[in-house]
């Protein structure tokens, strides 16, 4: 069935109405250069190098839909560990959406020993992780808000004087395109990216609760060796972040490390003696290693900062239910209470 354009009922949207009225919703997006590349073009950092290009970068062409596999086989491969998107594709490809979900990707990460780290949603960081030599994994929409096309891709390279950016993208090597459309289109991907990393080295942009995220979500998916490096790696460099030593202890208290977790957690109280909950988590490895007496003191310590903590009350229970005594030529240092000692200030290491 044909229809003659002249009998359109008035006001009526045609299809060439349509593609005339799509085609100006993207000139006028064309127009303005997104706020944060003008920003950046104005007034880069001091220390960003003019040109980057990370040529050695791995290349997979993607298949039919799976620029998810590609993209994340691009990253892993920078980081020495080669892959084909072909392996990938179980783990990260969903053939119902014909995609993958940014979920999946940093779980497969995640699987192969490293932290998937997302980035801040800015350009300026960005940049400043490919200037150190680190690719960066981005989700875009090449389409518009109201008709999305979603694609992963891998940014490889800039160049301000030019002001574009390159990427590892689709079925091309080398596709350079300008920094504000760029910015456009991951933009409309929410600015979402994220860098491969080994546990034990930070990206150049790391922020502290970002990266215990990350450490979290592998000691979450029982990644423990690995959650357990990337803890150590936050308390090094920021010593004075709590997450950071309960994170650490907790993922040695499960790898049955009691005497490493019983470090982190008193490194802890060292900083913050009224660091109630390492005073309970302190309590089970006290307990576990023996030392029953000791376990009771650092849980009532933490029950007489925070009464009402149902979980401190199960610990003290536990604990009291099973007065251990300990093995071997185990010592049990003292868990003395701030409230009891107020000058004392320092704990055994």
């Amino acid at each position: 069935m044909t229809h003659d354009p002249r009998r359109w009922p008035r006001g009526w949207a045609t299809p060439a109405g349509l593609m005339c009225l799509v085609l100006a919703v993207l000139l006028l997006n064309g127009c303005a250069t997104p706020l944060q590349t003008r920003d950046l073009l104005r007034d880069p950092p001091d220390e960003m190098p003019r040109q980057v290009e990370l040529d050695q970068t791995p290349f997979h062409p993607q298949e039919r839909y799976q620029c998810g596999p590609a993209a994340l086989a691009t990253v892993l491969g920078a980081r020495g560990l080669m892959v084909h998107p072909d392996d990938l594709v179980d783990e990260v490809y969903l053939p119902e959406r014909q995609g993958s979900l940014q979920t999946e990707m940093l779980a497969s990460a995640r699987a192969r020993g490293f932290v998937a780290y997302v980035i801040e949603a800015h350009m300026e960081t960005l940049l400043k992780e490919v200037a150190a030599g680190q690719p960066v994994l981005v989700f875009q929409n090449l389409g518009l808000n109201a008709f999305p096309y979603w694609h992963y891709a891998v940014v490889i390279g800039f160049d301000l004087d030019a002001e574009e950016i390159i990427l590892r993208s689709g079925t091309i090597r080398r596709h350079v395109t300008p920094m504000p459309v760029f910015e456009r289109t991951w933009r409309r991907g929410n600015y979402w990216a994220f860098v491969v990393q080994p546990p034990g080295q930070l990206p150049a942009t790391a922020r502290p609760l970002p990266w215990l995220r990350a450490a979290n979500a592998l000691e979450a998916t029982g990644q423990l060796d690995t959650a357990a490096t990337a803890y150590k790696t936050a308390a090094r460099h920021w010593p004075e972040h709590p997450v950071a030593w309960i994170g650490l202890g907790n993922t040695l208290y499960a790898l049955e490390d009691h005497t490493g977790a019983e470090q982190a957690f008193r490194q802890l109280i060292q900083t913050d003696p009224e660091a109630h909950a390492a005073w309970n988590n302190l309590a089970h490895v006290l307990h576990a290693r023996g030392c029953g007496t000791q376990a009771l003191e650092a849980v009532t310590c933490a029950l007489r900062m925070a009464p009402d903590e149902p979980h401190y009350q199960r610990t003290r229970e536990t604990v009291k239910a099973s007065p251990n005594t300990p093995t071997g030529n185990d010592t049990c240092l003292p868990a003395l209470c701030p409230i009891d000692h107020p000058h004392s200030g320092r704990y055994p290491d």
